[in-house]
Parts: C-alpha cells; sequence; structure tokens
C-alpha cells in the first residue's frame, strides 16, 4: 500500500474538530460465468474512495470522496465537521474517543497460492464445468461462475491510529437446473452463493471440479423423480451448508445489538432478543455455542480490526445454550453497557461502518455423522439453502433446502425433493440434541448480506458441523 494517508488527513483536518480519521478503501474484482457449455460474460473492475470522519461535541459525521484531491478532502472534512455539528443538538449517545481505539495493526489474507490465474484458464473452467453437467437433455440449464476480489484498506486518526488490511476473496458456483415435465428442481455447489473463502487460488480446485460438476447434475436428475418430502413432525439433520443459512437468520441478525436497540426496525427489522436477555436468556440447549471469530483464516470475513479499527479476537456469544454477548461494536457497547464485539464494518468506502456480522459459527461437538444417523429412529437429512422467510422479528422462520434423504431406524433411505422445516429461532435452538465432531465441520459464506439504510451489502461467513434438532415441523412442496 503507498498512499500516504497520514500526511493528507493532517492537510485536510478542520482547526474545529476534536478528531478525525480518513479510510482508504481500494476493490480490484473480476469474474467469469458461463451457461450451457458457453463462455456468457466477464466483469473486472476497480473501485477507490476515502471516507473522512470527524469527532465534535460527542458526534460523528462522515463524508465521502473519490478523489485524494488535497482540495476535496479538506471540503470533505469541513462537510464531516458541519454534519456533526448539526447532529450534537439532536444527541442520541454522546461519543468520545473510547469508541476509536489508536489501534495499529496489519493484517494479510493467508495464501498458499498469491499469483492469480489467468482470464483465459478461469473462462475456459467455469465453461468445463457447465459441460460436465450435461449429462441428460432433462438438464435444462447448467451455469458456473468464478469470481475474485482483492481489498486493501487503510485507516488512519488523529490519535495515532494505523492500520492496514489486505483481503482475498474467492467464489465459486456451480448449478444444474433439471426438468421433466411440470417437475424443476435445482441442485448447486452448497447453496446459491454458498462457496465463498477468503484465501488464495488454492481454494480453486481446478482438478476436481468437474467430478463436483457431475454429482450435482446426477442429483439434480435424481430429484425429478424422488417423491415429495413427507409433512412430519420427527428430528431433522442439517448439513453445515444449510447451518449456514439456519445460523445467520436466526442468531446472527436476532443478535446485532443495534437492532436490538432498535436502530433497523423501519428498514431490516427489529429483533426478539431485548437488553436484558443478555447474559440470561438460554437461546438454544447446552450443546449450542456460537462464537464470533474474524480470526479464522480460511473464512470468508476474516480481519484483524474492524473498519474503526477495534482489534479483532474470537468471542462466544451463546456458550452452553447461554446468550453472554451480542454482535454489537463499541458505539453500541457504550450505548447499551452490553459487552460486544470488534464488528463495526462497512461495505465500502462510501459508506460508515455500523454493526454486522463477520464469522459467525457453531463450534464442533463430539459426535461423528454416523452415529448422529444411527441415532434417530424417524427423521429427514437436509443439505444446502433454497428459499428463506422470516419474520419482521426474527423469530418464526420456515426455510427450504435443495435436497434430502429420509432417516429410517437410525439409516438413511430415499431421495425426497422439496424438502422445507418451520419454527421459531430460540424454541428451535433449544431442540438441538447432536453437535457433529469436527470432521463434519463445513466453513461457507454469502457476497451479499444485507442491512442498513442506506443499504450495505457486505460478506459473511459461517462454518458449523452437522447437528440434529428434535421434533420439528417438516413438510414438503414448493416454499
Amino acid at each position: 500500500m503507498s498512499s500516504d494517508l497520514k500526511r493528507l488527513l493532517e492537510s485536510a483536518l478542520p482547526p474545529d474538530a476534536e478528531w478525525a480519521s480518513l479510510r482508504r478503501v481500494r476493490t480490484e474484482g473480476r469474474g467469469y460465468q458461463a451457461k450451457d457449455g458457453q463462455f456468457e460474460e466477464a466483469f473486472d473492475y476497480v473501485d477507490e474512495g476515502y471516507m473522512v470522519e470527524v469527532l465534535h461535541e460527542g458526534q460523528f459525521g462522515y463524508a465521502a470522496l473519490a478523489s485524494a484531491e488535497p482540495a476535496a478532502l479538506k471540503a470533505a472534512a469541513e462537510k464531516a465537521l458541519r454534519l456533526a455539528r448539526a447532529a450534537a443538538p439532536r444527541t442520541i449517545h454522546p461519543f468520545g474517543l473510547e469508541v476509536r481505539p489508536a489501534t495499529v495493526a496489519r493484517y494479510d489474507t493467508p495464501r498458499k497460492l498469491r499469483a492469480a490465474f489467468g482470464a483465459d484458464l478461469l473462462s475456459r473452467q467455469a465453461i468445463q464445468l457447465t459441460k460436465a453437467m450435461q449429462i441428460s437433455g432433462k438438464i435444462v440449464q447448467a451455469a458456473a461462475g468464478i469470481d475474485a476480489r482483492d481489498i486493501e484498506m487503510e485507516l488512519v486518526s488523529t490519535s495515532g491510529a494505523s492500520l492496514e488490511q489486505h483481503l482475498h476473496i474467492l467464489g465459486y458456483e456451480v448449478q444444474a437446473i433439471a426438468r421433466d415435465g411440470a417437475v424443476t428442481q435445482r441442485r448447486s455447489a452448497n447453496g446459491p452463493r454458498g462457496r465463498n473463502n477468503q484465501g488464495g487460488w488454492e481454494f480453486l480446485d481446478i482438478a476436481g471440479g468437474e467430478a463436483e460438476a457431475r454429482r450435482i447434475a446426477e442429483q439434480a436428475l435424481e430429484l425429478l423423480s424422488a417423491p415429495e418430502c413427507p409433512s412430519m413432525t420427527a428430528d431433522l439433520v442439517l448439513a453445515p451448508d444449510q447451518m449456514m443459512l439456519q445460523i445467520h437468520e436466526s442468531v446472527g441478525h436476532p443478535l446485532e445489538l443495534d437492532r436490538i436497540l432498535g436502530d433497523e426496525r423501519n428498514f431490516a427489522g427489529s429483533t426478539f432478543v431485548k437488553l436484558e436477555d443478555i447474559g440470561t436468556l438460554q437461546y438454544g440447549s447446552e450443546l449450542m455455542n456460537i462464537t464470533f471469530d474474524p480470526t479464522l483464516p480460511t473464512e470468508a470475513a476474516s480481519y484483524g480490526a474492524d473498519d474503526i479499527g477495534n482489534p479483532a479476537r474470537k468471542e462466544f456469544l451463546v456458550k452452553n445454550g447461554l446468550l453472554v454477548r451480542a454482535l454489537g461494536s463499541l458505539e453500541s457497547q457504550r450505548r447499551s453497557d452490553k459487552p460486544g464485539v470488534a464488528n463495526q464494518r462497512a461495505q465500502d468506502w462510501f459508506r460508515a461502518p455500523i454493526d454486522r456480522m463477520a464469522n459467525l459459527n457453531l463450534e464442533p461437538g463430539k459426535d461423528r455423522f454416523e452415529d448422529i444417523i444411527a441415532s434417530i429412529e424417524r427423521g429427514v437429512f437436509m443439505e444446502a439453502n433454497r428459499s428463506w422467510s422470516i419474520d419482521d422479528y426474527r423469530n418464526k422462520f420456515q426455510f427450504g433446502c435443495e435436497y434430502a434423504r429420509l432417516i429410517e431406524d437410525g439409516k438413511l433411505a430415499g431421495t425426497v425433493r422439496n424438502p422445507n422445516y418451520r419454527g421459531v429461532s430460540s424454541r428451535f435452538w433449544r431442540s438441538l440434541f447432536k453437535v457433529g465432531d469436527a470432521s463434519s465441520f463445513g466453513i461457507f459464506g454469502t457476497p451479499n448480506c444485507g442491512k442498513g439504510e442506506p443499504n450495505q451489502v457486505i460478506t459473511t461467513g459461517h462454518a458449523s458441523p452437522v447437528c440434529a434438532f428434535r421434533d420439528v415441523e417438516i413438510f414438503g412442496g414448493e416454499a
């Protein structure tokens, strides 16, 4: 990183500012998509800009700009000061430098293969993946995509913060759609855009990709003749690629501390969790251990510090089923007097950071997958998210999956299509009775979690073993 942010901040600093910071974000992205054996499209972009933040009389003001030209930066800093000054008489809570630490840190995504693959190889690989899925005339669409983002972030402040981070995120998507008469089924690699990792190009499995693509197409065809998932109350076993969605919607969003404080009610919804629940609510069974962990190297939302410089570390949110901590930044912690985490994150240079999920994981247990299945007399094993719906309080939910197999007398039985289940968040988690060991652990992520007003779309990571839940309402049909 070569930009001289400290000098730029000093030259732009308004004389009346009590404190100021300058954040620079540069993103380079590229991607390649193919469909039905043909190259479809490619994209390549570079985006760079700056955010000035100013503190005045307990309030922060922000101004973003796409230029490092000194006069423009000075004008932006003055605008940020005017906004902070205007907000001061209408304060909800006064802040000081206790919520802007003077962190000095560097973070670089650990990578084995740092040199990027060429456009010819990546576009050819996307094409070959779609060809590998064309195993029958009933495969009416075969699609594949590969994308990568390099994100540089720098932050300096007048109190001495100096943060440099370089994130490398890879996305991979393979999907087959099969149709026979009126029946249409979709099968993908771990659900829509579920394959998002942070790391080097080693995550792109060139050798094994075509075999996986064929398996996906075979399962799409298998679903065409499979019976509908039966409607029943039974035990439910979820694969890690569906646990990703379950954790995200029924744990992650409800525990965002700014949402608990009421900030999101008019846009992204509220939560069933109350401030007084932190430290007292039995969120799930004693087997439920949820951690916020932005230090896990291969997970999509790993970093050394959040976007205001709060150093990142692993924290338990739910420990042995008890809610012990919320997803709250230093600002939300100050407002609520509740413990939180380093999660004040922004989508890009043109947004102010807010409380967000990062890596939110369910810690492994002690049960082997085979033993979990063997413990169930009647149930369903579901993989990969297909549909989701949850109420404004992040409480009542209904989720559908792509692929499922019945469990009968301790053994996996026949495949069923259109599997769905519904529940109530904390009641559902209190029914957790088996948690898989490390051998069943999977790391996934999503690049498109939306929240905030104006909206911010951000990457999150979720990791989990296979999990089993008792007496869940399961049903078939299009959800």
